[in-house]
């Protein structure tokens, strides 16, 4: 197995999720949990999400409800997404 440094994305197609938490935290969630986090504001979070995908805005996703920190691999979005960062 290899481990590889961030940014911990190799793939432009992997999705990254970005929304608040019920406390009002912003979260970044990758789809098979390889990387997340807790922010406490929008730009930071985007940020990161950025920089471990390796700066493909494209694959993005802001939902528009609740979102927990889950590092277990879950899918967070489990209804339609509001928007998609460009």
């Amino acid at each position: 197995m290899k481990f590889v440094e961030p940014p911990s994305c190799s793939s432009a197609s992997t999705i990254v999720f970005v929304g608040k938490d019920k406390r009002g935290r912003w979260v970044v969630q990758e789809q098979n949990g390889l990387f997340g986090g807790l922010f406490v504001n929008r730009a930071q979070a985007v940020k990161y999400a950025l920089f471990e995908n390796g700066h493909h805005p494209e694959t993005i996703v802001e939902l528009s409800r609740a979102i927990e920190l889950d590092m277990g691999g879950e899918h967070p979005a489990s209804e339609p997404v509001l928007a998609k960062l460009q």
